[in-house]
C-alpha cells in the first residue's frame, strides 16, 4: 500500500503551493482544486484562513522525500 503524505509543492506553485500539494494527494488537477479553494473562501469566508493555516503546518515536498 502507498503511503500518501500531504505536503506543499515548489513545482507549478501559484503562492505557497498548498493547492498543488493537496491535488497531487487526491490526483486531481491543480486548476480545479484552486477553483474550489476560491470558491469557498469567497462564499464560506473561513478558506482564506484554512489556506494561510495550511502553508504554515503543511511540510514542503523536498523536505520530507
Amino acid at each position: 500500500m502507498e503511503n500518501k503524505r500531504l505536503y506543499k509543492t515548489e513545482d507549478n506553485k501559484m503562492i505557497c503551493g498548498v493547492c498543488n500539494g493537496v491535488a497531487e494527494y487526491f490526483n486531481a488537477d491543480p486548476s480545479i482544486v484552486r477553483l474550489l479553494w476560491a470558491l469557498f473562501a469567497c462564499c464560506a469566508g473561513t478558506g482564506l484562513v484554512i489556506y494561510i493555516v495550511a502553508a504554515i503546518i503543511l511540510p514542503d515536498k523536498k523536505t520530507i522525500m
